[in-house]
């Protein structure tokens, strides 16, 4: 018997040994017949299958070195180029191929107790939307009458004129709301861990996640040493300046004549300029100008026209109170509508899902008859909007004039970044994370200043709590904005975002040890809009002691 159990106990340590072995190659076999699994079907694979056609009548094609001689045409013309950013892109959002055994929950987010509270979340927001539909005795979606619809084709460009009386409506959940979900965040697992209780009491984060400290960060961010030329610093550095902006510009027109993704993103850790960015951040998201996109934009303009839905009355609502009261953003305001009200409706949205610690959520409905229930994805893409959604879009009006454009550019940033920081999940660039890595950085290098802020109240993270969720967006000024966000890019992370919220504290460090009070606290970091961003980042990351 015990022989028995020897041999099946190193049989079974043999397959496990084989199974690891075999976990890099699969794992790359995985990843590609992913990419190839969702590349077929779209624009670009329908336009790459007509151009390999078209070089079969070349007469420099040969037979014997068929397949060669198709590649080196679709190379020249530039076809292969756009295969690599679109691989490129799938790479960046994909999440990396989990255990064949492990259920499919874990891809979304790895923690049982992450993912419970993010569906409790969920539960409390549903219900905060439907509890309005019931008060207001407003339908959640109803087709529009035809003088409606003309009404709505009519002032489509000038949507900020309306004045629709929105008093009765309030927002489905502020920051605020959802930071105290965050703080009531535990792992069951480490409830009595006495290294846990110690290492935490000081700040609101009570979960235990891997986070970056300063010396991490800086081999994570090289680029944004101090012997780097930077975007975005006016004092001298070891390279002049104006030597430094010229040759980046010179480099950045050429990034951008080669139309290459991962070129883009390096570039743009040392920031974009002011003529180019919009270009690169193109590039970076691979968010391409083909008809489809257009098209695509075009039908989600008919579905709102079409369609009201009740949280066109939160987006209209959202924008009113946040937007159109900033200096920067006011003039934006159409622009805002427009972008919004297609994205509630865009069901290419809920692919993100598939990554996303969230569950889209879902109401009930009657069908066309009335006689029965059933439940839908309400709204259409699965987000329900909150307040300082708009502020996710309202900088990119700066770079993209054109709606159908900078609507594809706004996609592309939320389903890669800005779903993120209103999602619980441990992910690195989670906003449980970020708000756990900036208590970090203060405790760890700023002490004093935490405990005092501490002592009377004012816990640093409730201060900076609405920068990190939308990060920064209508608190810096749009310039210094800009060059964050040239980073969120650059490095494809939202870590920066913690980093700078650390810093900005270290900055107003002499004001905020006289504060007795979270409402002086407040005031002392009321007005971002003169801060400068990079110098903030490198004097923090690189000149604090550690």
């Amino acid at each position: 018997m015990l022989r028995q159990q020897t041999i099946t106990t190193i049989s079974g340590i043999n397959e496990h040994s084989s199974e690891i072995m075999m976990d890099e190659s699969t794992e790359l076999s995985l990843t590609i017949a992913q990419i190839v699994q969702r590349l077929k079907g779209t624009h670009l694979h329908s336009q790459l299958e007509k151009q390999a056609k078209e070089c079969l009548h070349n007469p420099e094609i040969k037979l014997e070195s068929l397949k060669d001689d198709v590649r080196r045409l679709l190379k020249a013309s530039g076809w292969e180029r756009k295969l690599q950013n679109a691989v490129y892109r799938e790479l960046h959002i994909l999440p990396p191929p989990g255990h064949p055994r492990a259920p499919p929950e874990h891809t979304k987010e790895p923690l049982a107790y992450m993912r419970k509270a993010q569906a409790s979340w969920e539960k409390r927001i549903l219900k905060s939307l439907n509890s309005m539909c019931t008060e207001l005795g407003i339908p959640l979606a109803r087709k529009r009458p035809v003088p409606e619809q003309k009404e709505m084709t009519n002032k489509w460009n000038e949507m900020g004129t309306d004045d629709p009386d929105l008093s009765k409506f309030r927002p489905v959940y502020a920051p605020k709301d959802f930071l105290e979900v965050l703080i009531g965040l535990r792992n069951p697992n480490n409830e009595r861990s006495e290294e846990l209780t110690v290492r935490s009491q000081w700040g609101l984060i009570q979960v235990s996640l891997n986070v970056r400290d300063i010396p991490q960060t800086r081999e994570t961010y090289p680029e944004l040493g101090l012997t780097y030329g930077q975007l975005g610093i006016d004092d001298h550095t070891r390279v002049p300046p104006d030597l430094f902006e010229s040759e980046h510009i010179h480099i950045g027109k050429k990034v951008v004549s080669e139309q290459d993704s991962a070129a883009a993103q390096q570039y743009s850790r040392q920031g974009c300029p002011t003529g180019l960015r919009a270009q690169l951040w193109t590039l970076i998201l691979n968010s391409t100008d083909d008809p489809e996109e257009i098209t695509h934009y075009e039908q989600l303009k008919a579905r709102v026209i079409h369609n009201a839905l009740l949280v066109d009355n939160l987006i209209y609502k959202d924008v009113k109170l946040t937007a159109s009261n900033d200096d920067y953003y006011f003039v934006f305001e159409d622009y805002l509508y427009q972008v919004l009200l297609c994205f509630s409706r865009d069901t290419a949205v809920l692919e993100h899902f598939n990554y996303n610690s969230a569950m889209p959520p879902k109401s009930c409905i009657q069908s066309k008859s009335g006689s029965e229930h059933f439940a839908v994805v309400y709204p259409p893409n699965g987000v329900i909007p909150f307040h300082g959604f708009s502020m996710y879009v309202a900088p990119l009006c700066f770079l993209y004039n054109e709606p159908s454009k900078l609507y594809s550019v706004f996609r592309e940033m939320y389903i890669r970044y800005f779903f993120r920081l209103h999602s619980i999940s441990s992910h690195p660039s989670g906003v449980v994370s970020l708000c756990l890595q900036f208590e970090r950085l203060l405790q760890t290098h700023l002490p004093q200043l935490f405990y005092h802020l501490r002592e009377i109240g004012a816990q640093p993270l409730r201060i900076a709590f609405k920068w990190i969720v939308r990060a920064f967006s209508g608190y810096l000024s749009t310039d210094q904005l800009l060059l964050l966000w040239d980073r969120i890019l650059g490095y494809d992370s939202l870590e920066i975002v913690a980093v700078l919220a650390a810093a900005v504290f270290a900055f107003r460090a002499e004001n905020l040890m006289e504060v007795t009070s979270l409402a002086s606290a407040e005031a002392v970091l009321a007005d971002l809009s003169t801060l400068k961003v990079m110098p903030l980042l490198q004097i923090f990351l690189f000149a604090t002691a550690v």
